[in-house]
């Protein structure tokens, strides 16, 4: 692209009209769903119609899984595709692929288009900087694969493997890809496993993890925090609070490592701690509402707005719980409890390795809402 924009600048007349509009065709037909140009894996994702985001999301989204699925041969399809009631949904984690093998298939194990479609299909389901997170969790390990000196490690029946990188990532499909009936999307690999069941109009992230390792890198000249939004927006929230209501809200000393409801934990529960909502003030309520945000917002925007708007009609029921220092820099886990969400926000050890989780205890893996 940056070789035609200098030829452009050489061509007079109609020439320069003909180019331009070259141009402007290459870049409705080259838009790709949301990637982002400096991310590896986005480099490998596809270029999309710009007649796409015309789309509902539901068409778009069933469109991206047929078209990935249609692209695998029979061996791939079939590591690929789940019933939908299958149990091994549960099969996700935020430890690297070699300790806990996942759903789906490998996502170095596709040629460069069957990569592409597979993550369009990821693209389809998530908001735009939904989207962006996974590519910079990814990008994340990727650093870390080329950084660090024991990123390989026993597997099952003691074959080694990389422990780290871009193509440790798995993507599998639950159920035939449909705008009347639910199916569910997977993709995760170490630090991630995003979970979205769709179901008509909804798309329902629940269970979820995000994670980061490192939680600061260079992309380029860039810094990356994949998940920086989520702690800057909660030690915001810690500083609004008064002396009382900061006595109600820190549950420990120290930061709580352990993710409660973290992977292999689906149905358990915990006891809501800290400070109430409804011992909050209207504006301390919004910035709740603005950390719950930063994890809801990773799906597809619609469902998102009215899922925001359902958890801040119940916003004086859902608790907030602080274990640890209240500066920024300093290594702190924080919780939130509600009726119908639950997030926890875990460094491990420090403040470069994070792990958290978002459920809806109501509605996981789409189940309540399948009921309704």
């Amino acid at each position: 692209m940056n070789e035609l924009n200098r030829k452009t600048s050489t061509v007079a007349g109609e020439g320069m009209k003909k180019v331009v509009l070259i141009l402007g065709g290459m870049l409705l037909c080259g838009v790709s769903i949301y990637a982002s140009r400096d991310s590896r894996l986005a480099a490998s994702t596809t270029t999309a119609d710009a007649s796409q985001d015309k789309q509902a999301p539901n068409p778009r989204a069933v469109e991206a899984a047929t078209a990935f699925l249609d692209s695998l041969d029979t061996k791939l399809r079939e590591k690929a595709l789940y019933e939908f009631e299958s149990q091994k949904k549960s099969n996700w984690s935020n430890l690297p692929v070699t300790m806990v093998p996942r759903n789906g298939v490998r996502v170095g194990d596709l040629t460069k288009e069957q990569r592409a479609k597979a993550m369009n299909v990821v693209a389809s389901v998530l908001s735009k900087g939904g989207y962006q997170k996974v590519l910079d969790i990814v990008d994340g390990d990727q650093y870390l694969a080329e950084n660090d000196k024991g990123g390989n490690a026993k597997g099952k029946g003691g074959a080694r493997g990389p422990m780290f990188g871009a193509d440790e990532y798995f993507l599998a499909i639950f159920g035939t890809p449909s705008e009347a009936k639910p199916w569910m999307v997977q993709f995760g690999g170490h630090h991630l496993g995003i979970n979205v069941t769709v179901i008509g109009k909804l798309f329902i992230l629940t269970p979820t993890h995000t994670g980061a390792q490192p939680a600061l890198f260079k992309r380029g000249d860039r810094e990356v925090r994949p998940l920086g939004t989520e702690i800057d927006t909660a030690i915001k929230l810690m500083g609004s609070l008064n002396e009382k209501q900061r006595a109600e809200a820190i549950i420990g000393e120290r930061a709580q490592g352990e993710l409660l409801l973290g992977p292999g934990r689906d149905g358990k529960k915990i006891e809501p701690k800290g400070i109430k909502g409804s011992a909050l003030s209207a504006e301390q309520q919004a910035l709740l509402l603005e950390v719950i945000g930063t994890w809801v917002n990773i799906t597809e925007p619609e469902t998102a707005t009215a899922r925001m708007a359902s958890i801040k009609d119940k916003i004086g029921e859902t608790w907030f719980a602080w274990s640890g220092p209240t500066e920024a820099g300093k290594a702190a886990s924080f919780r939130v409890y509600g009726p119908s969400v639950v997030i926890e926000y875990a460094p491990q050890g420090g403040t470069g390795h994070i792990h958290t989780v978002i459920r809806n205890p109501e509605d996981e893996y789409g189940a309540g809402s399948i009921k309704r």
